[in-house]
């Protein structure tokens, strides 16, 4: 018998937390820095409801009427096709991303302990310990390691003993620390001009690259293609409402990317650093904040401490897209699958991990390890499994069973709202996500 979740709060953190993580802390500050601030997040905000919320639903309710997991889905609603092939492209999706996240996830323990240990690099000296952190092997393999480990010893207690007990906890406490983290953010003098650039905004900035941009992180926030929201929706029971869960955690998620914000764009402009700082901004130009302001020190322990966390509650979910096929395909059981699942995922987290040092000369498409598994992902894997899945929502699905699903077996009165949904997952998303791939591409 499969394993479910047990309450509704559980399957919100659950899906919350498959959604905030390094996106939402990393990408979104220097997206929105690099995009004109407020106009971004209005455009961001946008998108992700009128657009990216009907394709996470249409995950749901594919991972939810199938109830088994993202390959075995497509082939239980579609006997007599080949749709099978979407799953096996959101296993490996899920498995590309789990091969670099848990580096950058090893470099948020890294930076933990040395904030607990109150030995961050001094100003100035932030560039040289991130190169440090990233080219050293030792280093930068034992911590991407125990990030590895603690993932899979979470999976190791299945669905309601693990991935809901545990984020349960987590993320409370994700959301708790990081308004104490925005609170001493927007507290400091010269904080007004981030408070700003975030709230007011600058459409002069707004160029095409900027709706692809925002629609990117969508994607990317919501773990959109990747076969995580499919697969956590196959452990939902099916009195839980479809929409509002969806809702719900799309909301949770675009907070969270705002207090993400408020926590680091005013402490940027308070100490004149450039919001267009890029991916650098959060292990390189952050440390040299925290060196400046009183009480730095305790401010860096709960920062990197809120970026473990929101690392972590993604990577179990990622994870748990492969356990779960393993699990389910070959039979296995859940100890032997995480084994198996993390053995894989080990090899490859090596390779990207090394990719920053003595694997940093070896190219395949004049890309380390680390870049190529992040593109691939990225401009490939993800666009083309969200693509497939709205297509086959929307044009194999027959609508009576999507309607029926997002209804709860027509308990829910709502059908001009679920037929709506239909329509922008048939006919809307597919063309744009389309869209995005060629310029992805290009």
């Amino acid at each position: 018998m499969r394993d479910n979740f047990n309450t509704s709060f559980g399957v919100l953190v659950a899906m919350a937390g498959s959604a905030i993580g390094l996106g939402n802390l990393w990408r979104f500050p220097y997206l929105m820095g690099t995009n004109g601030g407020a106009a971004f997040i209005i455009i961001y905000l946008v998108l992700v409801f009128l657009l990216c919320l009907p394709i996470m639903m249409s995950e749901f309710v594919v991972g939810r009427r199938a109830q088994t997991n993202a390959v075995r889905a497509f082939k239980v609603l579609s006997p007599k096709g080949r749709w099978g092939i979407i799953g096996i492209l959101g296993v490996l999706a899920s498995v590309a991303l789990i091969s670099f996240y848990c580096v950058v996830g090893g470099w948020t323990i890294d930076y933990l302990v040395h904030s607990v240990t109150f030995s961050l690099p001094d100003r100035g000296s932030s560039e040289g310990f991130f190169a440090a952190a990233v080219s050293s092997p030792g280093r930068t393999l034992l911590y991407t390691y125990i990030f590895l480990a603690l993932t899979a010893l979470v999976l190791l207690a299945g669905i309601k003993d693990g991935i809901e007990r545990y984020t349960k906890i987590m993320m409370p406490l994700l959301f708790l620390t990081i308004i104490i983290i925005a609170v001493r953010s927007v507290t400091l003098p010269g904080s007004g001009a981030g408070l700003d650039f975030l709230f007011n905004p600058d459409f002069s900035k707004v160029t095409a690259n900027t709706f692809l941009d925002a629609l990117g992180q969508a994607f990317f926030s919501l773990s959109i293609g990747c076969a995580t929201i499919l697969t956590y929706g196959s452990y939902v029971k099916k009195n839980e409402k479809i929409v509002k869960m969806s809702s719900l955690t799309a909301i949770s998620d675009t907070f969270f990317a705002i207090l993400a914000g408020l926590a680091i764009m005013p402490a940027v402009f308070a100490f004149g650093i450039s919001p267009s700082e890029g991916p650098g901004l959060l292990f390189v130009v952050l440390p040299d904040i925290f060196d400046q302001i009183a009480g730095g020190g305790i401010v860096a322990v709960l920062f990197f401490f809120v970026l473990f966390i929101a690392a972590i509650t993604s990577s179990i979910s990622l994870l748990e897209v492969f356990v779960t096929f393993l699990i389910e395909e070959c039979r296995m059981k859940r100890r032997s699958a995480v084994l198996a699942s993390s053995g894989v995922c080990l090899v490859l987290c090596t390779l990207c991990a090394l990719s920053g040092g003595v694997l940093s000369d070896v190219r395949i498409l004049g890309r380390t390890f680390f870049d190529l598994f992040d593109m691939v992902s990225a401009n490939f894997l993800m666009p083309m499994c969200g693509l497939l899945v709205v297509v086959f929502v929307g044009w194999k699905m027959k609508r009576e069973a999507f309607v029926d699903e997002l209804s709860n077996g027509g308990t829910l009165k709502n059908r001009a709202l679920y037929n709506t949904i239909f329509y922008i997952v048939r006919y809307i998303a597919p063309i744009v996500i389309a869209v995005i791939m060629v310029f992805g591409w290009l």
